[in-house]
């Protein structure tokens, strides 16, 4: 349970924040849920309404109030599109965290975010130890996508089609690395994140290649842990400080002039959510607010920063782009990976709303993966009507839930990181 003095001061907080709403309903214009459900509470303007008498709503309704303001991707993408400015995803993870503080985490979520994210060292051991007795229970559908389904009914899997945890994650491959920087004149640290290594560590690979390729130096310190997100979305601010400490640890004593992620759920975390959500040692406000600011997308950084270009001939691969809604709802990056698209000599086809969201929204996900389907179900099928052989995005996350879709549509096509294909083709394949 939290302090109840704390609980009153978020409280004031959101009703701060709630006051610029003018319930106009350009929100339900775009909301992804809303479009699928047409319930006037699962769109922003809806939700708002709810929170503006959260306290006596969640005494007389709290399970009603936890099942609608869990109903959201946090995609951003009424936050984008509101005329008024209304910081929407702050409003819904401070009432996510009121409703945690003021009921308590549920056990399974205890477990996950107290008992393995806290402690890296465990949660990679035990990633580790999963991926050695995964194939007892999974089996490969699809070697285009690299997606596998389970081989009987289980519990939150069911019927999706799924990445499986590599069998050697990036920290094995590379535990940390502090390399000078080369021709470039630049280094730059390199968070990692979760998702990366544990299932796309052949996109870490890509990162550092293309880094070193460029003579960019890498600060890469070992024992990163999770950015904080699944934490913070779920109302666990203790964790989300925890973690926010623990990777502030690692990067402190790192001399570099940007740090990049290959993930833009982790760039959008670090860059928005660790300055506005931290609630910890006040004394590391001001680093993080400089780290804040050498934070990047690693497409970013290749193109605001190094000045790759698009190629004269292309002749690759027909590819089209998913925009992860963390880069373009929150950071405004759109344009840079399309650069890197064609710099590594591919045939870019746009496809329709490739902006919208794929469906994803972490635990959203897992907690409403019949939405989640339909979402994602046209989301692949406006990659499918691209004509391209492979879908590209910048997000990890992203790639979990287009693989999904693709498989199960047998769509016979490849999902890949955009910094995939220009580190392949700096490779010569």
């Amino acid at each position: 349970m939290a302090d109840i003095n704390k609980l009153a001061q978020m409280f004031k907080e959101l009703d701060d924040q709630l006051v610029g709403c003018m319930r106009c309903g350009m929100c339900q214009a775009v909301c992804p849920v809303f479009a699928q459900s047409g319930r006037e509470t699962d769109v922003t303007r809806g939700k708002l309404a709810l929170l503006d008498g959260l306290a006596s709503e969640m005494l007389t309704d709290p399970e009603g109030v936890n099942e609608k303001l869990n109903r959201c991707l946090l995609c951003g993408t009424c936050q984008s599109n509101c005329p008024s400015g209304v910081s929407v995803m702050d409003i819904f993870l401070k009432a996510r965290a009121i409703m945690t503080g003021y009921f308590g985490l549920s056990p399974v979520k205890k477990a996950i975010f107290r008992g393995m994210l806290k402690n890296p060292k465990l949660f990679n051991m035990l990633t580790d130890m999963g991926s050695l007795f995964q194939g007892l229970f999974t089996k490969k559908v699809d070697d285009m996508l690299g997606s596998s389904c389970a081989r009987f009914n289980a519990p939150v899997i069911g019927d999706r089609h799924f990445n499986t945890l590599s069998s050697k994650p990036l920290h094995k491959t590379f535990p940390e690395m502090d390399s000078a920087p080369g021709k470039s004149g630049l280094k730059v640290a390199f968070y990692v994140g979760c998702v990366i290594d544990k299932i796309f560590p052949h996109v870490g690979e890509a990162i550092l290649d293309v880094l070193k390729y460029h003579g960019v130096g890498v600060y890469m310190p070992k024992g990163q842990a999770c950015c904080g997100i699944p934490a913070l979305s779920s109302g666990d601010t203790e964790t989300f400080d925890t973690l926010v400490d623990l990777n502030m640890e690692r990067f402190k004593d790192g001399e570099f002039d940007y740090l990049v992620t290959g993930c833009a759920t982790c760039t959008s975390t670090i860059k928005e959510l660790w300055p506005r959500m931290y609630t910890g040692n006040p004394a590391l406000k001001g680093d993080i607010n400089v780290l804040e600011q050498k934070t990047m997308d690693i497409s970013q950084f290749l193109v605001d920063i190094l000045k790759i270009t698009p190629q004269e001939i292309t002749g690759g691969k027909s590819v089209t782009y998913h925009d992860p809604c963390h880069l373009k709802n929150s950071l405004g990056v759109t344009a840079q990976p399309r650069t890197v698209i064609k710099a590594a000599g591919c045939d870019f086809k746009e496809m329709a709303e490739a902006g919208t969201c794929c469906g994803c929204g972490g635990s959203f996900n897992i907690a409403h993966y019949d939405m989640s389907k339909k979402i994602g179900g046209r989301k692949a099928d406006n990659i499918m009507a691209s004509g391209a052989q492979i879908a590209a995005t910048s997000c990890p996350a992203c790639m979990l839930q287009i693989t999904d879709m693709l498989s199960q549509k047998e769509a016979s096509m490849e999902c890949k990181h955009v910094i995939e294909l220009y580190a392949d083709t700096l490779r010569g394949k």
